[in-house]
C-alpha cells in the first residue's frame, strides 16, 4: 500500500444551477498544482442539496458524469462526487467515482435525510461500494449515512479508508467532526468528510 495525496475541495456551490457550478469546479481544479491522487467534492455539487429532482436531474450519460470523466483524464486523478442522477421513472442522490481511463463507479446514498424530505423525491440505494485506489480500499459513503454506524460497518475489514461527501450544515458541526472521529475509531480505519460551505437555496448556513 503506497501514500495517498487526497486533494478536498468545499466551496459555496451556485444553487440549483449546474452549469455554474461545473464552470466553478473546473476553476478550482484548475488550481490544483501538485499530484493527486483522488479530488473529492461535495455532496450534489452539480446543484446543492435540493429536493428540485425532476427539474434537475441527470442520467449518466449528462454534463455532470462527462465533467467528471473529463477531469479524471485531465488532472491523472480519480473525481468523486454526488449528483441528481434519473433511471427509469427513478432519481437517486448517486455518488459517481471516475478513474482517469473512464471508468465509472457508483454508489447511491442509502439513508435518505426524511426531515429535508428527501425520502419523498429520492430512491435509497440499496449496495455498498468499495473501490481500488493505489493499493488502498476506499468505501464512499453520502452525508446522512455518517448516522448509521452499522451500515458503515467495517465487516471483516473490508476497506481501508471511509469517504463521507456531505452536505452537512453549521449548526451541527459538532455532530459532523464528532461522528466523523467516531465512525474512525470503530471501524480502525481512515475516515475521509468532505463538506461545503455557505448558504443554500434555503438559507441554511
Amino acid at each position: 500500500m503506497s501514500d495517498l495525496t487526497l486533494t478536498l475541495i468545499q466551496p459555496e456551490p451556485v444553487w440549483e444551477d449546474i452549469s455554474a457550478n461545473l464552470d466553478l469546479f473546473d476553476r478550482l481544479t484548475a488550481q490544483i498544482q501538485d499530484p493527486t491522487d483522488l479530488i473529492l467534492l461535495p455532496e450534489m455539487f452539480t446543484t446543492g442539496f435540493t429536493m428540485n429532482a425532476e427539474k434537475l436531474a441527470q442520467d449518466m450519460a449528462g454534463s455532470g458524469v462527462q465533467w467528471l470523466k473529463e477531469t479524471a483524464g485531465r488532472k491523472n486523478a480519480d473525481v468523486a462526487g454526488s449528483l441528481i442522477i434519473r433511471e427509469k421513472d427513478r432519481f437517486y442522490n448517486r455518488l459517481v467515482w471516475a478513474k482517469p481511463d473512464g471508468s465509472l463507479f457508483c454508489y447511491d446514498k442509502r439513508h435518505l435525510f426524511r426531515m429535508a424530505g428527501e425520502d419523498r423525491f429520492y430512491a435509497a440505494g440499496e449496495d455498498r461500494l468499495t473501490v481500488q485506489l493505489q493499493g488502498w480500499r476506499i468505501r464512499p459513503f453520502i452525508c446522512y449515512d455518517l448516522r448509521f454506524p452499522v451500515w458503515c460497518r467495517n465487516r471483516q475489514n473490508a476497506y481501508d479508508a471511509a469517504v463521507f461527501v456531505a452536505n452537512w450544515p453549521r449548526t451541527r458541526s459538532d455532530h459532523w467532526k464528532s461522528l466523523l472521529t467516531a465512525r474512525a475509531i470503530e471501524n480502525q480505519c481512515y475516515v475521509v468528510g468532505v463538506n461545503r460551505v455557505g448558504k443554500d437555496g434555503n438559507g441554511l448556513e
